[in-house]
């Protein structure tokens, strides 16, 4: 059986634009004429996606399979860790939640992983023209004895490695040449090309220390791509979370809580590209009584995350925005905490057996071990900050664990699709303008942003932007796939590939 050749993407550290990257080669290779699909064997990340069978993987995958044009699939992320505390972590194996475990755990458990590793790496190349590996973190962490994620797997499908280093963060030179100089000689080999990232200003300027670090390290740079400004790719955890609270002109401000397990913030994006809207993180209460939209975003950990609510005083300011007619929205998690109580017979999220919620909708939640993981299509229903787009298509996805039950209000949404099955099921709970759902990805309807930040511009008596609601972001690739080509040696990318680029390395 002929398996496809492969290129991995590995960097000198979490957060450096590996995701970004990969991406932008998934798009690059399919202009090409390529079947391209992405890998990443093992992902720690709490923004997750819903594959079409319902399974969950890392939403950088699902992203990067967008890029290649395809559909993705569970065997493009294997292995997702969902963080609940500082040392304990849901993993999802093959799309299915198998464990809850804490490092040591997880130290006993990895080496039985591998085989699931090769299978699903195996199989992607069965069925493509090359695979895009995505490393994790930095290759050289000498202090972890079993490797799923970098070398081991570059060594088991014969990937040249690119490593990329961040400028932005400073000390990029001493990143890349530390790590080499970390690596065993097997590894060191494997790499075959450095980038240097998210560069601001002359890329002539650094010539001459391009020049000193190709001679020192022994590896050509194949690249010096500059920073490309909007965030074109979800970030895989909040640490690379970003206001965009600094708009001058801004017509309308959105507060979301920055939740110490925020999870599926990615949900957030179509708003930050709305033109004169300033999204903002926020974590004091005085930034939700200055906003016009305040979102509650998901949680990984639904009880412990209400409770820091609370502590910060945040709850207190989400009731007033509600008193005041101010729209506020919870997804999935946010969802769970506005209703009246979070009920935990098995202990799935806490030792709590109850908790209070913040009491703004009429629903009770019950949390169970079995997780929901479906795609969903549907229509948005007539009230609330979303009535102007009554009637319109929205497509999104489920995650969470428990069920929420309504004993009033109206709902968001009526169904038509679920789990690729027809429906007739309704989705969320509308009081006023408090407004629930367990739709990830409902902003990405065009005509339910511009109904909610109109709502949100007539409450402060101004007019709406007419842009809103035309964001597109399907091009995004294309965007990103041009400034990244334009960046690297795709001659020489395409050698190290064994896929020639043709016409686009001229």
């Amino acid at each position: 059986m002929r398996l496809a050749p492969c290129v991995m993407v590995q960097g000198t550290a979490s957060g450096v634009g590996k995701s970004l990257l990969a991406a932008a080669l998934c798009r690059i290779f399919a202009r090409g004429g390529y079947r391209v699909a992405p890998f990443k064997s093992q992902n720690m990340s709490l923004n997750a996606a819903v594959t079409a069978d319902g399974g969950e993987i890392g939403r950088a995958q699902a992203v990067q399979a967008a890029a290649a044009g395809i559909e993705p699939t569970v065997d493009m992320n294997p292995i997702l860790l969902k963080p609940e505390t500082d040392d304990r972590s849901q993993v999802v194996v093959r799309g299915r939640a198998i464990a809850s475990l804490d490092w040591r755990g997880y130290e006993r458990l990895a080496p039985t992983l591998w085989p699931v590793v090769v299978e699903s790496l195996e199989r992607l190349r069965a069925a493509h023209d090359l695979v895009v590996i995505e490393g994790a973190g930095n290759p050289a962490e000498i202090n972890l004895e079993c490797d799923l994620a970098n070398m081991r797997v570059a060594a088991v499908a014969g990937a040249p490695v690119l490593l990329v280093g961040d400028i932005d963060r400073g000390g990029v030179f001493a990143a890349l040449v530390g790590t080499l100089a970390l690596l065993s000689p097997d590894d060191r080999a494997r790499v075959a090309g450095l980038v240097v990232n998210r560069f601001r200003g002359d890329p002539s300027v650094l010539a001459p220390g391009l020049e000193l670090l190709a001679a020192r390290a022994g590896v050509p740079v194949l690249g010096v791509v500059p920073h490309l400004g909007e965030a074109p790719l979800p970030e895989e955890d909040s640490l690379g979370l970003e206001d965009r609270g600094d708009v001058a002109d801004a017509l309308v401000s959105v507060a979301v809580a920055r939740l110490p397990r925020i999870a599926n913030f990615d949900d957030l994006e179509p708003l930050t590209a709305e033109p004169r809207v300033a999204v903002r993180f926020v974590t004091r209460p005085e930034a939700v009584d200055a906003a016009d939209v305040i979102v509650l975003p998901g949680s990984k950990t639904t009880v412990a995350d209400l409770a820091w609510l609370r502590e910060r005083g945040l709850a207190a300011a989400i009731a007033r925005a509600a008193t005041d007619g101010r729209a506020v929205i919870g997804l999935c998690g946010g969802y769970q905490m506005l209703g009246e109580r979070l009920d935990d017979p098995d202990r799935v999220e806490s030792a709590a057996p109850r908790v209070s919620g913040l009491g703004l909708l009429p629903v009770v939640t019950t949390f169970a071990r079995e997780k929901t993981t479906v795609r969903a299509r549907g229509r948005v229903l007539a009230g609330g900050p979303f009535d102007a787009a009554a009637g319109a298509p929205v497509e999104a996805y489920e995650i969470h664990c428990g069920r929420t039950t309504a004993h009033g209000g109206d709902a968001v949404f009526a169904l038509t699709e679920r789990a690729g099955a027809p429906t007739d099921a309704l989705d969320g709970t509308r009081a006023g303008t408090v407004v629930g759902t367990y739709l990830h990805g409902c902003f990405a309807s065009g005509a339910l942003r511009r109904a909610l930040l109109t709502a949100a511009a007539s409450r402060r008596g101004v007019g709406p932007d007419p842009r809103w609601g035309a964001a597109v972001l399907a091009d995004r690739y294309d965007r990103l796939a041009d400034r990244v080509a334009a960046a690297l040696d795709l001659e020489a990318l395409g050698r190290l590939a064994h896929c020639p680029l043709g016409a686009l390395a001229e």
